[in-house]
């Protein structure tokens, strides 16, 4: 099983769009999914389609969450790490 890890950059405050950065540790190109108004890979970075495929899987498994700590970074509140089973 793969261990993926789920990013928002200070940058990303400015888009227009909540969004993650989705990858692994080792990964240069990490892939980038919208998260409203439809969850959607933005750009796919470095992941195969099988990988875009399960990170969107898991994503939307735990959008409400993710959106929630979007919406925390944008007012300054910290964000919490989700562990995922």
């Amino acid at each position: 099983m793969d261990i993926w890890i789920f990013i928002i950059y200070p940058t990303d405050m400015y888009e227009n769009r909540m969004h993650v950065h989705v990858g692994k540790k080792s990964m240069q190109e990490l892939c980038k999914i919208w998260l409203e108004p439809t969850l959607e890979i933005a750009k796919a970075g470095e992941l195969t389609q099988k990988q875009q495929n399960e990170v969107l899987e898991i994503t939307k498994t735990y959008q409400k969450e993710l959106v929630k700590q979007w919406n925390n970074f944008i007012q300054g509140k910290p964000i919490q790490i989700i562990k995922v089973k």
